[in-house]
C-alpha cells in the first residue's frame, strides 16, 4: 500500500529550525532538542567544533550550513534545503544575534546596521520563511498544531540597560512581532511565544566589562548571570505539545529580575 505524505510525516521526528546554532544558547538548544529526538537544522556564520561534534553523535538529524542571518536570500535557500533533506519543519527557534556594547552618541552606523538586520530583521526573515512552510505542509490530524515558533528576546528589551540602546531596541521589536504573529497565525493552528532570558554568561555578554557583569550577578537574587542550561529547558519546553495552549507570550528567565 502506498504510503500517504500525511502518514510518512507522521512517523517522523519532528524538524526544528535553530539559528545561530554553532556556540552559546543556540548550541545547547540544538543538543536538547537532538536528545529528545529531534531533527535539527541550524545555521551560523562560522561554524564551530562543538556543532560538528553533535553532527558526528546524531547521524543523519543535523543539517548545518554557514550563512549570515542577514542575508535573506540566503536564508530562504536554507529553509528550502532543510525541507528538501527533512520533509518538513515543525519548530522554529529564532536565536541569531549580534551585540555591540556603547553609548548611542559614539556608536557607529555599522554597529547599528548589524544588530537591527541580524538580530531584528533576520529573524523576522527566519520565521516569515518558517510560517510559509507551516501553511504548505500538511497535517496529520486537522486539530493538530501546523507548527511552533520561539524567538529568543532579552529582559534589556523590558527594563534597559546602559550601553545596550540598540540592542534592546531589536529584541524589544521582537518582543512586538510575536505577540501580533501570534494573533495572526493563531487560526492557522501556528503558536508564537518569545523567551527573554537574563544575562548569561556566554560569549554575547563578552563585550560586558567585568565590572558591569560583577554588578548584574550582586543585583540578581539568585547571586549570578544565568547560563544557557537555564534557559534551554523552556525552548524544549515552548516547542512541545504539553505547551499546545501557550502562545503570544514572552517568558522572562532572570534569576529573580537584576536592576
Amino acid at each position: 500500500m502506498i504510503k500517504s505524505q500525511s502518514q510518512t510525516a507522521a512517523r517522523s521526528p519532528p524538524t526544528t529550525v535553530v539559528s545561530g546554532g554553532s556556540r552559546g544558547l543556540g548550541l545547547a538548544v540544538a543538543e536538547r532538542l537532538l536528545a529528545r529526538g529531534d531533527r535539527v537544522a541550524t545555521f551560523s556564520r562560522s561554524g564551530s567544533v562543538a556543532l560538528a561534534d553533535l553532527e558526528s553523535r546524531y547521524p543523519g538529524r543535523v543539517h548545518q550550513e554557514l550563512l549570515d542571518a542577514a542575508d535573506s536570500a540566503a536564508v530562504r535557500r536554507f529553509v528550502g534545503n532543510v525541507v528538501e533533506r527533512f520533509g518538513r519543519i515543525d519548530h522554529c527557534v529564532a536565536n541569531a544575534a549580534v551585540a555591540a556594547e556603547g553609548i548611542l552618541a559614539t556608536m557607529s552606523d555599522a554597529d547599528i546596521d548589524a544588530m537591527v538586520m541580524v538580530n531584528l530583521r533576520g529573524a523576522i526573515v527566519l520565521v516569515r520563511e518558517c510560517v510559509r512552510q507551516f501553511l504548505a505542509q500538511p497535517r496529520t490530524r486537522p486539530e493538530d498544531e501546523a507548527g511552533s515558533v520561539v524567538v529568543v528576546s532579552s529582559v534589556v528589551a523590558a527594563r534597559g540597560s546602559p550601553g545596550l540602546a540598540v540592542y534592546a531596541a531589536t529584541k524589544a521589536g521582537l518582543e512586538g512581532f510575536s505577540r501580533c504573529l501570534a494573533r495572526e497565525v493563531g487560526p492557522r493552528g501556528i503558536r508564537v511565544n518569545a523567551v527573554a532570558p537574563g544575562f548569561l554568561a556566554t560569549e554575547l555578554s563578552a563585550t560586558l566589562s567585568p565590572v558591569d557583569r560583577d554588578r548584574i550577578a550582586r543585583r540578581t537574587p539568585l547571586g549570578r548571570l544565568g547560563a544557557t542550561a537555564d534557559v534551554v529547558g523552556s525552548i524544549d519546553y515552548l516547542t512541545s505539545q504539553e505547551a499546545a495552549f501557550i502562545t503570544g507570550q514572552t517568558l522572562t528567565i532572570d534569576g529573580g529580575g537584576a536592576a
